[in-house]
C-alpha cells in the first residue's frame, strides 16, 4: 500500500500528473484542486489512495489518486465510502470544491451546495449528509475551521462559486472578509460581485 509517491512532475493535465520516481513514472488522477496547487511545481508529493477495478470478483487494474494534502485524501476517502459515490464522482466533488467547503456544507446540511456539483442529485447529496454528518463532525480541521469562523451559507457558496473560477482560497478568504465587514447579509450573487470586483 502506497501512502505517498514523492518525485519529478513529468507531465501534468488537469484530471492526471504523471511523477518520476526511481525510473518509473506514476500515472496518477487528481482533482482540479491538486492540479492548481501543483501545475507549476517541478517535483511534488502526492498522498496516494490505491485502487482496483474488480471483473468477475478479480482484479484486473490498478489506479492510483493522488492529493496534495492529507485532508484532501481523507475526504476522499469519507465520500467514497458513501454508497454511490464512486471515485470518479469523489475526484468530481473534489475539483469543485475545497475539502474544508464540503466539510462543512456535509456538517450543516448544505444539500444545496452539494447539488450544485455537476452529477451529484437530490438523493446522493442527502446520503452523503445522512452517512457522513456524523463522522465528520465539527472536530474536523475543515468543517472545525469553517464553523469557528461563523461563515455563512452565502460566504461558503461565494467560496465555492469562486475556488471553480481558479482564484486561490488564500485569496478568496481575504476578499470575502473585507466585503462581509460591509455587509454580512450579502446574497451569495453579491459576495461573488463583489469579490470579482477586488480579485
Amino acid at each position: 500500500m502506497y501512502d505517498f509517491i514523492e518525485g519529478n512532475i513529468d507531465r501534468i493535465s488537469p484530471t492526471h500528473v504523471v511523477v518520476e520516481n526511481g525510473g518509473m513514472g506514476y500515472l496518477i488522477a487528481i482533482s482540479i484542486i491538486t492540479y492548481e496547487r501543483i501545475k507549476n511545481s517541478k517535483q511534488t508529493r502526492l498522498f496516494v489512495e490505491q485502487t482496483f477495478k474488480v471483473e468477475n470478483q478479480s482484479p484486473v487494474a490498478m489506479m492510483l489518486y493522488g492529493f496534495s494534502e492529507p485532508e484532501e485524501r481523507s475526504m476522499f476517502q469519507m465520500l467514497t465510502s458513501v454508497s454511490g459515490v464512486g471515485k470518479n464522482t469523489g475526484i468530481l466533488m473534489l475539483s469543485a470544491l475545497e475539502p474544508d467547503v464540503l466539510s462543512s456544507a456535509i456538517v450543516n446540511g448544505n444539500i444545496g451546495l452539494l447539488k450544485s456539483i455537476k452529477g451529484i442529485g437530490e438523493k446522493s447529496a442527502q446520503r452523503i449528509v445522512l452517512e457522513l454528518k456524523d463522522k465528520i463532525g465539527l472536530g474536523q480541521k475543515g468543517a472545525g475551521s469553517l464553523a469557528s469562523a461563523g461563515m455563512s451559507d452565502s460566504v461558503i457558496e461565494a467560496t465555492a462559486a469562486l475556488s471553480t473560477l481558479g482564484y486561490s482560497r488564500k485569496i478568496i478568504d481575504k476578499t470575502l472578509a473585507k466585503i462581509s465587514k460591509s455587509g454580512s447579509d450579502a446574497t451569495v450573487e453579491t459576495l461573488i460581485k463583489e469579490a470579482l470586483k477586488l480579485m
